[in-house]
């Protein structure tokens, strides 16, 4: 039965336009009034049919429906079907698209395209897995275990291609005896007779085995302390580049879980810290043809010893890694395997190499260097963003101009070429079959906004295929004549539409989410995306949600959205759901609320990207504080009456905005919140504060917990307890820091059961009427 929220009896006023009445229980209770949209698009190999998942039935588990170009009603496929259904949809293709491989159930099928048969290759209790064609497409290629296996598409014959075996090679010299050892050995052959024929038998069998003409032998490489984590083979079959991994010698964390089915507290073991000891990857190069093994060789990359700008805060002391330890992925082979492009990353993420692996000597040769003295990254700067056009020309992406673009690398020209070039990103790229077309996403029609493209790989004009205003997510069918994709604006949940590949092609709505009456009757404000300047001179992106004029209580909640690099400033769907709800909620109630895209965030660039940069809680912040000032000047709201409140990231903020500048707060809700960075993870934080022992100036600058004396207004705080991401251990010492501080007008709701991302519809519920109290209390006071 629900709940109705007495406090919100006296202040949420009937809304005479709308069918119903927003409330906290609805918005989180029963999320699927929204209804289910469609994911995971995908089409079969001959292009004929779509598959995605749907639940418009509010099943426990999503299923996956089908259309066909012929019939476009979606239809619930078969359950027993599912499995095969999924596996073939990720099948690999030779380079002809004649033939395909797939892995179902752990054995390995070939496809044909021709006569839409299946051949089963394999039937083992063993997994086999990452099926695919080398040895110019005569053979299928598998792992099985550890190694890789080869069937040949003629004869039918397996081969075992390599030999991977955990551990150290065995000695093949004698034991060494020593004395008192030697001379028992001797006494037994002078005892027994049994003994000394028993050892010459086997000295007589071995020497007959000599004489016998040598059998192939596989090269057995053995892996010693570490783990193989990749292997790929050369089109021809001639070459194996491999990577290892040797894990850390590190402690991990332990998060406390309290409610359990047995009674007893148990400890769940969570990541390391910032700072812990990383792992070590190595790649090496098994030449099947020569029998060889060799390192691939890195010690001369280009600025391999090049040290970080921010050594020359710590004068006298060079707190940098003495030596950069590198990581290489792939190879992407070219069409015949003559070249092979690797993508190299340093260990402090600071530089990307892209190079070409001469496989029979190990040797690299330098295609491109990206330095950023923040840290690599943005859309399709990594190993899936590259790849060949023809046998002498790559392709890659690259943030060079602050943008993520396109450029192609001629390898007997070494010249780089940019196809694409602006102040957008391309988030997106992918090659069509023959080779001639690239298929891009970008935001180039506006940040907020997501649109697919034709360019010629020769550069020039591309082609916009989509049309409407919003984010598309397209899957391209196999033939390339049709585009299948998911479709949102900002007040309407992402749908399933079909269309032909062709620029003006009308789009064809194939899905209706089964949305209660009460969801569709409710006029969900679309978001209204708006710029201001920042204190920089930066523009700014945010949503704004304003009240009618006749409701308008004067204050306002400015939202921070999680993840630090993420976008919510824009025109789909977001996957803020529950708070794009929230949001209307409070506009209704009377409040002014911005949602901003602040330093850090996605779909702006590099520079945007790395603004928070050895400080977190400086540029992000000043734009919540300049959004506020915005709001003031701009909308008439009280700048004594604004609250602030957001989740992981958001939290973090909302901490610092209480704590650094209390003056433009009256109220904050952190929700899941880092309080410290040191306690954060390696993986992100070292990416933008480097690491503790080597930049403790960014680490102080940027952690809530150092500036807790600061708080004036009214904070309260969110924590799941056995939060596995942003540990429990965070908030908790915080409160002990608020506490020994004697800081009044702060509190903590935990939730015993929930991790970082809630799951439980109460919890949700519970989080959500304390914010609205908190707002409602302290924000409508005049």
């Amino acid at each position: 039965m629900k709940i109705v929220l007495a406090f919100l009896a006296g202040v949420l006023p009937a809304i005479a336009s709308h069918a119903q009445q927003l409330t906290v229980e609805k918005i989180m209770r029963d999320p699927q009034w929204i209804g289910t949209s469609p994911d995971n698009i995908d089409w079969d190999g001959n292009s004929k049919t779509v598959y995605f998942l749907w639940n418009p039935e509010k099943a426990y588990a999503d299923s996956l429906y089908s259309i066909s170009l012929a019939a476009r009603t979606p239809v619930k496929t078969p359950a027993a079907e599912r499995g095969r259904i999924s596996a073939r949809n990720n099948a690999q293709y030779n380079r002809s698209y004649t033939q395909s491989v797939y892995t179902y159930q752990g054995d390995v099928y070939l496809h044909s395209a021709a006569g839409g048969t299946d051949t089963r290759i394999t039937s083992t209790a063993e997994q086999e897995t990452a099926a695919g064609f080398s040895f110019n497409d005569t053979r299928v290629i598998f792992r099985r275990n550890r190694n890789l296996y080869s069937w040949n598409i003629k004869t039918g014959e397996t081969e075992q291609l390599t030999d991977f075996t955990s551990g150290a090679k065995p000695s093949d010299k004698p034991a060494v005896l020593t004395p008192q050892q030697q001379y028992l050995q001797n006494q037994q052959q002078d005892l027994f007779d049994v003994l000394r024929e028993k050892k010459a038998k086997a000295e007589a069998a071995k020497t007959f085995s000599k004489s016998l003409p040598e059998a192939r032998q596989l090269r057995t490489i053995y892996l010693e302390d570490k783990v193989l984590t990749d292997a790929r083979i050369s089109p021809d079959g001639r070459f194996v580049v491999y990577r290892l991994y040797r894990a850390p010698a590190g402690s991990s964390t332990q998060v406390p879980s309290y409610v359990t089915e047995n009674g007893y507290t148990a400890a769940l073991t969570a990541r390391p810290k910032v700072g812990s000891p990383q792992g070590t990857s190595y790649s090496y190069v098994f030449d099947r043809e020569k029998d060889t093994v060799l390192p691939v060789r890195t010690a001369a990359l280009p600025g391999l010893g090049d040290k970080p700008d921010y050594v020359k805060d710590y004068p006298g002391k060079d707190t940098a890694r003495k030596t950069r330890a590198v990581s290489i992925y792939g190879p992407s082979w070219s069409p015949n395997g003559t070249h092979a492009l690797v993508n190299i990353t340093s260990e402090d993420n600071k530089d990307r190499w892209i190079m070409l692996l001469n496989c029979a000597t190990g040797g690299l040769e330098p295609v491109d260097r990206q330095r950023d003295e923040a840290w690599i990254g943005g859309p399709g700067i990594n190993s899936a963003g590259m790849g060949w056009i023809d046998e002498q020309t790559c392709w890659f992406q690259s943030e060079a101009t602050s943008y993520s673009h396109l450029y192609t690398y001629h390898v007997a020209a070494k010249q780089k070429k940019a196809l694409t070039h602006g102040s957008y990103e391309v988030q997106e790229a992918k090659l069509s079959r023959n080779r001639d077309y690239f298929y891009l996403l970008t935001n180039e029609v506006h940040p907020g906004e997501k649109q697919y493209y034709r360019l010629p790989v020769t550069g020039g004009r591309a082609e916009r295929l989509t049309s409407m205003p919003g984010a598309h997510s397209v899957s391209l069918s196999p033939d390339e004549k049709w585009l299948a994709y998911r479709y949102s604006r900002s007040n309407q949940p992402w749908e399933l539409y079909l269309q032909e590949n062709k620029a003006g092609a009308p789009p064809v709505q194939i899905t209706h989410l089964a949305q209660s009456a009460e969801f569709k009757a409710y006029p969900w404000r679309p978001a209204n995306v708006v710029t201001f300047q920042a204190r920089d001179g930066e523009t700014v992106h945010a949503r704004l949600y304003t009240p009618d004029a006749a409701k308008k209580n004067g204050a306002a909640v400015i939202f921070v959205h999680g993840a630090g690099y993420l976008q919510n400033a824009h025109h789909w769907w977001s996957q803020y759901f529950r708070e794009y709800m929230f949001h209307n909620l409070l506009a209704d109630l009377g409040y002014t609320v911005l949602d901003i895209d602040y330093r850090g965030s996605a779909g702006y660039g590099r520079n945007w990207r790395t603004g928070i940069y050895r400080h977190m809680g400086g540029k992000d912040l000043t734009d919540q504080v300049d959004g506020a000032r915005y709001l003031a000047q701009q909308h008439g709201v009280d700048p004594k009456r604004i609250g602030i409140y957001g989740g992981s990231y958001g939290g973090f903020i909302t901490l610092m905005a209480m704590f650094t500048t209390p003056d433009d707060f009256a109220a904050g809700a952190a929700l899941r919140s880092v309080t410290d960075w040191a306690h954060y993870n390696d993986g992100y934080t070292a990416n933008i504060l480097n690491r503790p022992a080597e930049d403790s100036i960014a680490f102080r600058r940027s952690s809530p917990i150092y500036f807790a004396e600061g708080l004036k207004g009214h904070l309260l705080m969110c924590h799941g307890m056995v939060d596995v991401n942003v540990h429990f251990q965070d908030i908790v010492r915080l409160s002990q820091r608020l506490i020994e501080l004697g800081k009044n007008n702060w509190e903590l709701a935990v939730y015993p059961v929930e991790d970082h991302g809630f799951t439980e519809p109460a919890s949700w519920t519970d989080e959500y009427k304390r914010i609205l109290a908190l707002f409602e209390r302290v924000l409508q006071r005049r």
